[in-house]
């Protein structure tokens, strides 16, 4: 059971790490110069609400790929992350001992991912109904998450301010 578990994460993360290279291939053949024609700044909100860190740590590297994507294309990002849902469960600096015995890798990348977004000024809001569903302390969410009351609240609010909703299942 163990080493089909790891074989499948191990498959996963070549994966993973093959679909970023692909991308960092596209990104220098292609543009999306038809969407971002007349755009000076690309507004948008990502709805996170995944129950598997594997897709979590894709998504959020995907997040990450589509803010230098924007950059290279000399669009302003202006981007926020909402997580909702059993997500937040792999936002903390200290997971459940289950989940960081099976899923250590794709819990480090989101964590890395998380930092880098955080430094590039990528606003990341945690749902506290979530956390309260979810059993996941406050105090335990990793730096640069912002815990918010309600993330739809958070979605309905910045839809009203112009940012385009991506949602990520």
């Amino acid at each position: 059971m163990a080493r089909k578990s790891i074989t499948l994460a191990a498959t996963a993360l070549v994966f993973v790490a093959s679909l970023l290279g692909s991308m960092n291939a596209w990104a220098g053949h292609s543009n999306d110069a038809a969407a971002l024609k007349g755009v000076k700044q690309g507004k948008g909100i990502f709805l996170v609400d995944t129950d598997n860190p594997q897709k979590t740590a894709l998504y959020l590297n995907l997040i990450n790929e589509t803010h230098k994507s924007l950059v290279a294309q000399k669009v302003r990002p202006d981007l926020v992350v909402v997580f909702i849902g059993p997500t937040v469960r792999f936002l903390t600096t200290v997971p459940d001992a289950e989940l960081a015995a099976k899923h250590q890798d794709s819990l480090k990348s989101v964590a890395a991912t998380v930092k880098e977004l955080d430094g590039k000024g990528v606003r990341m809001e945690v749902c506290e109904i979530a956390t309260g569903v979810f059993k996941v302390p406050a105090e335990k969410l990793l730096p640069g998450l912002k815990l918010v009351g309600n993330g739809f609240i958070s979605l309905i609010g910045f839809q009203s301010k112009g940012y385009g909703l991506v949602p990520i299942f």
